[in-house]
């Protein structure tokens, strides 16, 4: 055939047979003293002997329809049965462990011990393994009891990388894999490792403007990889890997499951008995790391990623240039360039979400479209979601938009760019009216249910084993106390400023004077505010109107809020101290609400993340391990951390400097009676799904629905709810109990004083 001019061809090398299976590093790569497999040979650490073939052996070889280039580089153990490999092709040296009459089962699979049918190129077998059609298996060290059947390509490079951003010896900067997060410019990216949790990409990526700190980041992962050429891929013990087509440059744990995958190229596949992972059929993921006890399957398409363990993609989902959280699902769906933390819930097809950080706790509903970003010059639009984010149906979200904590978008087409402070606050879209709706503290007055429920569910979903970030779960922390301070304060402006402008619509007031009128009509509870309209500003990029409802319960759901969050803290602490007096002594005079921050699902007081910058900088925090050992620290630090926070909290929404026993007394009240009705809210918000003809309208009776959904006063979330407010009492009581006594000792000591 003509070849076409200005048209390039392939380049195909021709070498002698000899090379096959040999040189696998170029000599300029090899360090003076050593051979091509020094590498290799420090990887292998099975500690089986091997021998060279007998005669016999050999014979038995051939006659089962083997080859070799040379019988010499096949090394053996004292164990090796010749009769068990057959119809296979030897390159290069090949080191066999144990092959032993023994079939091998796993699940429906039954296939005898032994190599057959197999082109094998300078590799290393553990004990009683089984290779059967692999049509190209080069440069691997694989496991004992280990099955790989119906491969066609199982191959390392000399480069391989296994998922890590790392530049290999003579390689190019512009060949480095880097994860493109948050952001579709590339402004926030980072360098991927093996190991990375969602802190270390969290600070990674938000401090963009400390280019010493980037830097740091940037030697720590550096150290953590290896420039040499010649590391082999590894197939830990009892993986199985059957009916895959492309492995390339993928290192494999122990106890993993591979099976019907189309292409696997650069990636570390972590697994172990803590966790096995499983990558399934029509799977292609290339240039990534995949945690402990994760699991991909059906046609799943990831690129450029990072999944922590026990996360998983299945039935379509695509992952690009992102970061998946522990614990998180992402089921039919598209996320690109986003920086998920732990505990996400993404399912059915046709949601997106992409140049995004949420963070944690989040659900994505079906139809949801978290990316039309392009509303700028640039593909740089950012979207940033707390924890608990939850877009409800077919929620369209502009960039770039921020959202609270707990933060629920009911379906809607948002037109414009939004900033919500209100934790735990329902957002609406009112098309009729054009007018954005918020309704602040929606999930307490309307949802109680789920929210405790999801609390709930988040731990007892928590699989990890190594657990090097203490996630919090619980809707009351740090990081949503901040922001009801927050919210108080713009519910106090927002309802003076409508005060105000209503009986003085002339006048300028100053927004001290419009936080200090809102204040006051709230805290008297004057029935005027349910006839203001209250507006908020800086919301919404537009210029329609943004209404604040329910004003009133808000404010006072909020202000609940504060003290359940304090007395929970305070009760944990008082079990912890056989007297009020030794309690109290544990909380210092002074203290006060400060800043806090997400690090990936871990919060940690804003001070002491910037002390660790400083100690990065300066070169006292010298690797990713030591900022692990940061994360361990501010973890066992975190429940006096929380608990000083609490009392601060308290302290400055009663307004006062010091925890007496009179606060604690009147706080104690308030619990146990927001206690009680968040307890009845639970119950009650379930049993609307009981009780509204239009969830009734598919069942014949009720007897046919609670066997469909199970009877109400069955439900076991329910049931622990009411008998964790039947201890609380008895907590609240004993503290009672001890400050009495505290009392009645005092009272005791001034009486022998007097006498």
């Amino acid at each position: 055939m003509m070849q076409i001019m200005g048209a390039a061809t392939n380049i195909i090398k021709k070498n002698s047979m000899a090379s096959l299976g040999y040189n696998f590093v170029a000599p300029h790569y090899i360090p003076k003293g050593k051979d091509e497999y020094y590498l290799r040979n420090a990887q292998n650490l099975n500690g089986v002997n091997h021998r060279q073939l007998s005669a016999f052996e050999i014979e038995v070889l051939v006659r089962n329809r083997n080859t070799s280039d040379n019988w010499n580089n096949i090394l053996v153990s004292d164990a090796f049965n010749p009769e068990l490999v057959k119809n296979c092709k030897f390159f290069g040296l090949v080191r066999i462990g144990k092959l032993e009459q023994f079939c091998l089962e796993f699940s429906d699979l039954k296939v005898p011990v032994g190599l057959y049918n197999s082109t094998i190129i300078s590799c290393d077998f553990g004990d009683n393994v089984v290779i059967d059609n692999v049509n190209y298996l080069s440069h691997y060290i694989i496991g004992s009891e280990v099955i790989v059947v119906n491969v066609n390509e199982l191959v390392t490079t000399d480069f391989a990388k296994f998922g890590n951003g790392l530049v290999k010896d003579g390689e190019e900067e512009s060949l480095r894999i880097w994860l493109e997060l948050c952001n579709e410019n590339g402004g926030r990216k980072i360098i991927p490792f093996d190991g990375m949790l969602a802190g270390d990409a969290y600070l990674w990526t938000k401090y963009r403007d400390d280019l010493p700190l980037l830097e740091k980041f940037k030697q720590f992962t550096e150290a953590k990889g290896d420039k040499r050429r010649g590391y082999y891929g590894k197939i830990g013990d009892r993986t199985v890997i059957k009916n895959c087509k492309i492995i390339k440059d993928v290192m494999i744990g122990s106890d993993a499951y591979l099976k019907g995958a189309n292409k696997l190229k650069n990636l570390t596949i972590n697994s172990g008995p803590e966790g096995k992972s499983q990558i399934g059929e029509g799977c292609e993921m290339v240039n990534g790391i995949v945690g402990y006890g994760c699991r991909a399957f059906y046609g799943v398409k990831a690129v450029r990623f990072i999944m922590a363990s026990h996360s998983q993609l299945k039935y379509g989902a695509r992952l690009i240039n992102s970061y998946l959280g522990n614990n998180s699902t992402i089921s039919c769906c598209e996320v690109l360039n986003s920086l998920i933390f732990p505990a996400h819930e993404q399912h059915h097809n046709n949601s997106f979400l992409c140049a995004s950080m949420v963070m944690g706790q989040s659900n994505i509903a079906a139809g949801a479209t978290i990316g039309s970003n392009h509303n700028s010059r640039s593909a740089d639009g950012e979207l940033v979601a707390g924890r608990g984010f939850w877009p409800g149906l077919c929620v369209s979200l502009k960039h770039n938009s921020k959202f609270a904590s707990y933060t629920i978008i009911s379906k809607g087409d948002y037109p414009a760019e939004l900033c919500v402070p209100f934790p735990f606050a329902l957002v609406s879209n009112n098309i009729s009216r054009d007018e954005l709706v918020l309704m602040p503290c929606y999930w307490f007055a309307y949802n109680m249910y789920a929210l405790a429920r999801n609390e709930r569910k988040y731990i007892d979903r928590d699989k990890r084993i190594d657990r090097k970030q203490l996630i919090e779960y619980d809707y009351l922390a740090p990081d949503s106390i901040n922001e009801i301070f927050i919210a108080l304060e713009k519910l106090k402006l927002y309802t003076g400023r409508a005060f105000l402008k209503r009986t003085s619509p002339d006048e300028s007031f100053s927004d001290a004077e419009k936080i200090t009128a809102g204040e006051q009509l709230l805290l008297a509870k004057d029935p005027v505010i349910d006839e203001l309209e209250i507006v908020a500003h800086g919301v919404e990029n537009s210029k329609r109107k943004v209404l604040i409802i329910k004003v009133q319960q808000a404010y006072d759901i909020y202000c609940q809020l504060v003290v359940v969050y304090a007395c929970n803290q305070l009760l944990d602490f008082a079990d912890q101290h056989e007297n009020f007096e030794s309690m109290l002594a544990g909380i210092p005079a002074k203290i006060s609400r400060e800043a806090w921050a997400n690090i990936g699902g871990q919060l940690i007081p804003a001070n002491e993340v910037e002390q660790l910058k400083k100690n990065i900088r300066s070169g006292k925090v010298k690797s990713w391990d030591m900022v692990h050992e940061f994360y361990g620290k501010q973890g066992s630090a975190y429940p006096m951390q929380k608990l000083l926070h609490s009392v601060a909290a308290l302290l400055e929404l009663k307004r006062t400097k010091k925890l007496s026993k009179e606060l604690l007394m009147v706080s104690l009240d308030e619990f146990l009676v927001t206690k009680e009705w968040m307890t009845k809210n639970i119950y009650r918000s379930r049993a609307k799904d009981y009780t509204n003809e239009f969830r009734k309208m598919v069942y014949e009776n009720d007897e046919e629905m609670n066997a469909v959904v199970g009877k109400l006063e069955d439900n076991s979330f329910i049931k622990e709810q009411q008998a964790e407010l039947k201890l609380l009492r008895k907590r609240v009581e004993m503290l009672r109990a001890k400050m009495f006594a505290t009392n009645v000792k005092g009272n005791k000591e001034k009486l022998v004083a007097a006498g």
